[in-house]
């Protein structure tokens, strides 16, 4: 009885696809916006301005259709003008979350032969010294490690230059009388890259009260590209790895030196060769 009230309606395999489709993007796309006010008034206008039309088109309103049509057209293209950042940190968090940005490099470097540069074990504990170190001195810093994420925009904000990885020039860097330390130090494969990088702020509310500028600023880049960051608190010394918008703790830097190596892709190999070498004694 009940599905005989709905015997009108036709449904088909695609019409399933279709609507579980339209679902997906709805589910994602609130996902994204959530927590970012301005995306959100965006998109409420035109959810509202599209309403309008359809009920003017059904009620054959014609002046009203061809003015809705109008300022929908403008207004799309103005709307991308105007808020161009805001849709590309939004379309750069959407890739991240989604994990696209990660696999559309890793297969653009298969397909162009292209080797991913990658830090070396001897960069890896050269960065874990130099963050144990200001740890313990309680010496406030923020490392961002990038993959395949731009960070060229990011980079822009702050001083670049090449230099290999070294705990002394890390510390340096951070030192707090060095005209570098407030702010972003980018790393990429084995060289730093620039210092005194500006990050985009999360929008989060849920975060602890206790993490201060360089804790959301650690999210909110963590939240629009696959880069890792690394913070050192300078009131507690206190360490922490982010990556994807979660923050985990790091109580030592054998832990540090496992989610680094883990990030750079190497963990798996390194356990895949120590079953070997296992096996063969």
């Amino acid at each position: 009885m009940i599905l005989g009230v709905f015997s009108f309606l036709h449904f088909n395999l695609a019409d399933v696809l279709d609507i579980l489709m339209v679902a997906l993007l709805i589910f994602f796309l609130i996902r994204s916006i959530r927590g970012n006010p301005t995306i959100v008034n965006i998109v409420i206008v035109l959810v509202l301005l599209l309403l309008a039309q359809n009920v003017a088109s059904v009620l054959n309103m014609r002046m009203m259709t061809v003015l809705l049509n109008t300022l929908l057209d403008v207004g799309v293209l103005a709307i991308i003008i105007l808020f161009q950042p805001e849709i590309r940190h939004l379309m750069n968090r959407v890739a991240s979350q989604a994990g696209i940005s990660r696999k559309a490099g890793d297969l653009f470097n298969r397909l162009m032969g292209i080797k991913e540069n990658k830090m070396s074990s001897k960069s890896v504990e050269e960065l874990a010294a130099a963050v144990r170190t200001m740890s313990d001195d309680k010496t406030g810093a923020l490392i961002v490690i990038s993959h395949n994420s731009d960070l060229e925009e990011y980079i822009r904000t702050g001083d670049s230059f090449d230099a290999e990885i070294n705990r002394r020039l890390v510390m340096n860097i951070f030192f707090k009388n060095s005209p570098l330390h407030d702010g972003a130090m980018i790393i990429s494969g084995n060289r730093i890259c620039a210092a005194r990088c500006q990050l985009p702020m999360t929008s989060r509310t849920d975060l602890p009260a206790r993490y201060g500028m360089r804790h959301r600023s650690a999210v909110g880049l963590s939240e629009e590209t696959d880069a890792d960051v690394i913070v050192c608190s300078e009131e507690t010394g206190k360490v922490v790895f982010v990556h994807g918008g979660k923050v985990t703790p790091v109580p030592d830097m054998t832990t540090l030196i496992t989610l680094l190596e883990k990030a750079m892709g190497r963990a798996e190999n390194d356990d895949k060769e120590g079953k070997k070498k296992g096996g063969s004694k």
